[in-house]
């Protein structure tokens, strides 16, 4: 019988965790969606201010399930704000110039992959830290995206563009939350159900023992670089579909968000884990607050303080997931 009690006082306690700490993010996002449904009212719950957080929210929730997987193997990723800002412009010129959706849309791809590309070379071949690689990478995406336009906006006068990655909807439904949905469910498979997704969290959580057992430790970190590149250059292709023009100004302090909504939906900031669902939870999180403090008439000011609170919440959560 005391075996039993035992017992059963471990799972109680196992399943306690579980509940809190790896699944926070779900309790904090129904708390603070009840607490802005009975301070704010029909102005919170309207469909179009729901569709509003949605839209505000779905590319912050793209470049968030890339940086998963790069958090997830113990890297991260500072130059996704700007690489967006970079895809776009690029995509808008290539638009003005060609004419051509396909060709516009896979150029700016490529540049966001090249650019990941890179950065993973210089952190795994080089040996200098992804920190500091994707800190000076973010400026010179951001340079180069000032530099090429002169600081003036392209804008995109391709009516197909703008209706499939920005501005059109199906079935009611935003196509920028469609596009959220695929990214997501592919983002779910890759990392549950493919070895590549088995590497990153070998990698993450162990990279002397991923390394011994035979994982290529170098070409995991890269591709996981790459992705992120990849994803950033999608959200900068759907924020110049969104705004109907190209500007170096599109991401700005979307890397801080990005990382803040990965660790807040249970990632590991220290690599092991990774919790795709929960990052586009903890990007929705972000955003409810966001749109909630807007709506309650906070200045900016107010509401940039806010935000980097939500920031140096998201870092104590990481330290406390390192230590347990």
């Amino acid at each position: 019988m005391p075996y039993k009690g035992n017992h059963m006082e471990r799972l109680i306690r196992g399943a306690s965790k579980i509940n809190i700490q790896e699944n926070i993010v779900y309790f904090a996002f129904v708390i603070v969606v009840i607490f802005f449904i009975f301070t704010l009212g029909d102005r919170f719950l309207s469909v179009v201010n729901i569709l509003n957080i949605a839209r505000q929210t779905a590319i912050i929730s793209i470049m968030a399930v890339a940086m998963t997987f790069v958090i997830a193997s113990g890297q991260i990723d500072l130059s996704v704000g700007s690489i967006a800002a970079l895809s776009s412009l690029v995509v808008a010129l290539c638009l003005r110039e060609t004419d051509s959706l396909v060709l516009s849309v896979l150029v700016g791809l490529f540049v966001g992959t090249l650019i990941g590309a890179t950065n993973g070379l210089l952190a795994t071949k080089v040996g200098v830290p992804a920190f500091l690689v994707t800190l000076g990478m973010m400026g010179i995406a951001k340079g180069l995206a000032m530099w090429i336009t002169n600081t003036m906006a392209v804008p995109i006068m391709d009516k197909d563009y703008n209706v499939i990655f920005g501005l059109g909807t199906v079935a009611g439904i935003p196509i920028l939350l469609i596009w959220t949905a695929v990214v997501l469910i592919a983002g779910v498979f890759v990392m549950h159900q493919t070895p590549f997704g088995k590497k990153i969290l070998a990698v993450g959580g162990n990279e002397t023992g991923a390394r011994y057992s035979g994982i290529n430790v170098e070409r995991v970190k890269m591709l996981a670089m790459c992705l992120t590149g990849a994803a950033a250059a999608f959200a900068g292709i759907l924020y110049a579909g969104r705004m109907q023009a190209g500007r170096f100004t599109f991401g700005e302090g979307d890397e801080l968000t990005v990382i803040a909504a990965v660790v807040l939906g249970g990632t590991n900031l220290y690599g092991g884990t990774a919790r795709v669902v929960g990052a586009v939870v903890g990007s929705l999180l972000i955003g409810v607050i966001n749109n909630g403090l807007i709506i309650l008439g906070l200045s900016v000011s107010q509401q940039i303080i806010v935000r980097g609170m939500i920031v140096i919440l998201a870092a104590a959560l990481g330290l406390s997931a390192r230590k347990r």
